[in-house]
């Protein structure tokens, strides 16, 4: 199933991406109150021994301290930032805008996470489809983002697109492949009490994940 039209897939920096990852980037791109949403989700989600596919990950680890897993692979286009990576047993580097294959078995991971890097993707229907060939019979796959993006590189319909569009856009990368379940979608555009947003005190990076899991 093909969801975006060719002009939707470009980017405003169409340079190789490799290149533009050249350089690793040892900061965080959400803020911490994303990352303590995320954090917990994870621990809401995630069962301990199991094994989990972080996918377009880098130095920074959001699992849960305190669960173990059997086996954490990792997935990015920097392996300085993947070697720091305290929770990885084992990484791969790869532009998945070129290829989009996984060098990965079928029915291997548990889990499949991407952290605010879906945006990225040119082929998101391929790389989708890949997930599900990689997840066990009812593995999950948490797709999580905010707003913050590096513009130039992400693609036209997300940088078009408002939060709500981008929420459904990633909704409709999983229904492009047979055999996900129906999304769950987690929102939270602000942390803060009502009456403090009144006041003009921002409220920190919104929060969205979008959840489905492999149904056979």
């Amino acid at each position: 199933m093909t969801l975006l039209q060719p002009s939707q897939r470009t980017k405003l920096d169409d340079s190789d991406d490799l290149q533009f990852y050249d350089q690793p980037r040892f900061v965080t791109h959400v803020d911490q109150g994303f990352i303590d949403q995320l954090t917990e989700l994870y621990r809401q989600q995630l069962q301990p021994q199991s094994r989990v596919l972080d996918l377009m990950s880098s130095w920074v680890s959001h699992l849960p301290a305190e669960l173990e897993f059997e086996h954490i692979e990792g997935h990015g286009m920097n392996a300085e930032e993947l070697e720091r990576n305290p929770r990885l047993d084992h990484y791969f580097v790869q532009n998945l805008n070129q290829n989009q294959l996984l060098p990965l078995p079928d029915q291997s991971f548990d889990a499949v996470l991407n952290t605010v890097s879906v945006q990225y993707l040119q082929r998101p229907e391929a790389v989708f489809a890949e997930i599900y060939r990689v997840l066990k019979p009812q593995g999950i796959c948490i797709v999580s983002f905010s707003n913050r993006m590096f513009y130039q590189k992400a693609i036209q319909a997300w940088r078009d697109g408002s939060e709500t569009e981008r929420v459904n856009l990633v909704k409709g990368y999983f229904a492009a492949v047979p055999g996900f379940d129906q999304p769950e979608v987690i929102a939270r555009t602000s942390a803060l009490p009502a009456f403090m947003q009144m006041l003009g005190i921002a409220g920190g990076d919104p929060f969205y994940a979008v959840l489905a899991r492999r149904a056979a």
